[in-house]
């Protein structure tokens, strides 16, 4: 993962990100959902890694009303938009949350669409454990398999996703997995420029830097046309899965 091509691009996309990224407020509101449903009381001191624009950290703070709130991303553009969010109770960061240090007995470290951005989950998660208190929560949101598949035929281009059994594999040597799912989300578009103004605005083209001509612009536009209009217009898809895992407690 170049980080410093991915903060630059999501540093580009602040000021549209939460306008155009239906999709990943959707997924938001899911995981809040499903921790209300599975946490049985609410978490007083929580970390939320790749907190964006704060989107999902306004649902936590709304729902769960935090004692400590770390927020953290790996663009410093994102500070100013927590920044209505920031007071005694919570706090900001900018940093790469693969490597940084979080403070120690957190009863929940959450995120929602930012693993995919990792180089190596299944250490984040090792080191994760080292930070929750006995039986603390790690949540998150990432992609599956299918995601943007459109993009990733079409350009050749893609990240490399884990699937949810990968997924809850890498975490059981330190945690029992008490929630699992997945689903497919499929967003339509007029024509396909807008499916690359889409992703521009939210700010997932951070794995390489293509050079658009007016001929590859073209290029482009016939092929995923011809392979991805449907009825309801140009698609593009988007494969969420949802985790809570519970840090096991070795003491027992």
């Amino acid at each position: 993962m170049d980080k410093k091509l991915i903060a630059e691009r999501f540093n580009k996309a602040a000021t549209t990100y939460t306008q155009e990224a239906s999709v990943q407020h959707q997924i938001a509101n899911h995981m809040l959902l499903l921790l209300k449903e599975h946490l049985h009381q609410a978490p007083k001191r929580i970390v939320e890694f790749g907190c964006g624009t704060g989107n999902y950290s306004r649902m936590i703070i709304n729902q769960f009303y935090p004692k400590e709130l770390l927020l953290n991303d790996l663009c410093e553009n994102m500070m100013g938009c927590c920044a209505d969010l920031l007071s005694e109770e919570v706090s900001f960061i900018t940093d790469d949350a693969e490597y940084l240090q979080f403070p120690p007995e957190r009863d929940l470290i959450t995120s929602c669409s930012t693993l995919q951005w990792f180089d190596n989950p299944e250490v984040f998660f090792h080191r994760c454990s080292g930070y929750l208190q006995p039986e603390g929560y790690l949540a998150f949101t990432t992609f599956g398999l299918k995601n943007m598949q459109e993009i990733r035929a079409t350009t050749g281009q893609g990240l490399s996703y884990l699937s949810i059994s990968e997924l809850c594999q890498s975490l059981l040597a330190n945690y029992e997995i008490i929630h699992a799912s997945e689903e497919v989300i499929e967003q339509y578009f007029d024509e396909p420029k807008q499916v690359l103004r889409h992703l521009k605005a939210t700010g997932v083209t951070g794995i390489s830097n293509p050079h658009w001509t007016p001929r590859t612009l073209i290029r482009f536009c016939e092929q995923y046309g011809k392979l991805y209009t449907t009825p309801q217009g140009v698609r593009l898809t988007y494969h969420p899965i949802y985790i809570i895992a519970k840090k096991k407690n070795n003491e027992k």
